[in-house]
């Protein structure tokens, strides 16, 4: 799915956005263990080779998210950027925590685990910490959302007006835009949710759910008032 020129949604249990700069790719979030074909499949559709994938970025640990991240960096030279916190659960040094969920999320949290394959660790080649920035498009700011995992982040371009917010907000069955679901901290979650709100972006991709491609700062701070 096209989000934007150069910009591209793969859909899936864990989808993840390709990014074209010029003549290089980055690649945010690596869907679940076995997507790495697919994605690199839909990069040679879009008109880029495996050796044009310069980095990947990872917003959190959980295994919808690092799934194709090990075998990605086998059959390119993509380099890895995550946030520090998260760094020891995607590199193997530490096991990811389940979160104690609201009963209403608890049935489907039980069941997106099921249905997740385990990632394999992998290593990360950037650490990154709040207000960092990334070399994306006219240049990218790594903005430390806190909740659904300690390392989650989102990766904010303030020219384009995008941001890539990762699970820190989602879009639910009848498309309406929420915070994300299964957080490990919701108080937490919730004031990353409204940091994002004061931001401003036209366009945003959310960890589930098709972007938001219109008035997304101002739909995020609606939200934002109600939590």
């Amino acid at each position: 799915m096209e989000v934007l020129p150069g910009l591209w949604m793969i859909e899936g249990l864990g989808p993840c956005y390709l990014y074209r700069d010029a003549d290089a790719y980055t690649l945010i979030d690596t869907g679940i263990t076995g997507d790495a074909t697919r994605i690199l499949d839909h990069l040679e559709q879009v008109g880029g080779k495996p050796e044009q994938l310069k980095q990947i970025i990872l917003t959190h640990s959980h295994d919808d998210h690092r799934g194709g991240h090990a075998e990605l960096i086998d059959r390119t030279e993509a380099q890895v950027l995550a946030h520090e916190l998260d760094v020891p659960v995607i590199i193997g040094d530490a096991e990811l925590e389940i979160p104690e969920v609201p009963e209403e999320e608890r049935k489907f949290m039980m069941q997106a685990i099921e249905e997740t394959p385990m990632a394999e660790p992998a290593r990360v080649d950037r650490v990154l910490r709040d207000g960092d920035d990334i070399d994306l498009g006219s240049g990218a700011i790594a903005i430390h959302v806190p909740g659904h995992t300690p390392g989650s982040l989102a990766i904010f371009l303030p020219k384009e007006k995008l941001l890539f917010a990762g699970d820190a907000a989602e879009r639910d069955l009848e498309e309406h835009l929420v915070l994300g679901m299964f957080n490990l901290d919701r108080p937490q979650a919730i004031e990353s949710f409204r940091k994002l709100a004061t931001l401003d972006f036209d366009i945003a991709c959310v960890g589930h759910g098709k972007p938001l491609d219109k008035d997304a700062s101002l739909r995020f701070r609606r939200v934002a008032e109600q939590l």
